[in-house]
């Protein structure tokens, strides 16, 4: 800013003025300083002034680099911070890097309140997180502790994919759980619910899983073994969410396996992946836009007044039927 003021022949605050955008200086003034600026290139750091009075206006967002469905969040995320005022940064966790490096990273970097994508942390954690900063879990519900959470229900979605599969005639479905996923636990409970809710207990099976293609190869290649000793393919598979569904499509397709006249497959998350793919996934859509307007409002709003109770959103999903869904083979 002194270089600017020298070379404009104003004072360094007469230069303040004019990038805060204060009254006190002509437009002839304002339009000099800001052509001297633009020639030595010079921009205001608007974080430093910001951390002058205090405050950052930066929304830190934990997520999963490989997660299509975060990088939905991420994209909604955006347009709604700038509207309220606030800028995003970013932080991922990865194989060598925990949720905790990321969350720390994004607190060290002076965000005011932090959104956890898909968290795993023991609920311990995240309630004495709470308690630090300002914390939105999107996709888990944390009850008991001082956080926010934004979620579907995940119920009702899976009913509306086992409704679906029983209409189409299915009758052997499996399930191929998320482990400790977001929502798995929730998810698996619904599965074994839609099983007995519709006669068919007796055949129910969860494959043990992950929210990751690895997960959706090994159910894929366990079940094409099975095969090869002589036991059939389900029918249909419920896989835990979307990642899952096109590895195990993979998995399924190279062996030969015909999706869906041998195999219904369907996902969870409609992750923008579900429908660019050569075979459009049947999955259960979870609404990305409003999920991230909700985490960034509950953000905000708790900046605004932290004597807010936790509060909790649970959205409604919906099933978006595609090409990986059909009746069984008679």
């Amino acid at each position: 800013m002194a270089d600017v003021a020298a070379e404009a022949g104003v004072s360094r605050a007469l230069v303040s003025i004019v990038f805060r955008d204060q009254p006190g200086a002509s437009r002839a003034t304002r339009d000099r300083v800001l052509r001297v600026a633009d020639e030595i290139g010079y921009r205001p750091d608007n974080a430093a002034r910001l951390l002058a009075r205090g405050r950052s206006r930066t929304l830190g967002v934990m997520l999963t680099v490989h997660n299509a469905f975060h990088a939905d969040l991420v994209t909604a995320i955006h347009p709604e911070a700038e509207r309220l005022g606030y800028d995003v940064l970013l932080a991922a966790t990865a194989q060598g890097r925990g949720e905790s490096q990321a969350i720390e990273s994004l607190i060290g970097h002076r965000c005011e309140a932090v959104i956890l994508l898909g968290p795993d942390s023991p609920a311990a954690d995240l309630d004495a997180l709470g308690r630090r900063t300002v914390a939105v879990s999107v996709g888990r519900r944390v009850p008991g502790t001082r956080v926010d959470s934004v979620q579907t229900s995940e119920g009702k979605g899976v009913r509306q994919a086992m409704d679906h599969l029983v209409a189409l005639g299915h009758r052997h479905i499996v399930h191929i759980d998320g482990g400790r996923g977001p929502g798995s636990a929730e998810r698996r409970r619904a599965y074994r619910a839609a099983m007995r809710r519709h006669g068919l207990a007796a055949g129910t099976r969860v494959i043990p899983g992950a929210h990751t293609e690895e997960s959706g190869f090994a159910a894929g290649h366990l079940l094409l073994a099975e095969r090869d000793r002589g036991h059939p393919l389900p029918t249909a598979v419920l896989a835990g969410n979307d990642r899952c569904a096109m590895g195990l499509l993979m998995t399924l397709t190279r062996a030969g396996a015909d999706v869906p006249g041998e195999v219904s497959v369907v996902g969870y998350d409609d992750s923008h992946l579900s429908h660019v793919m050569p075979v459009g996934l049947t999955t259960v859509r979870q609404d990305a836009v409003s999920m991230a307007r909700y985490a960034v409002r509950f953000a905000v709003e708790r900046l605004e007044d932290d004597a807010l109770e936790p509060r909790k959103a649970v959205l409604d999903p919906k099933l978006v039927v595609r090409d990986t869904s059909a009746p069984p083979r008679s």
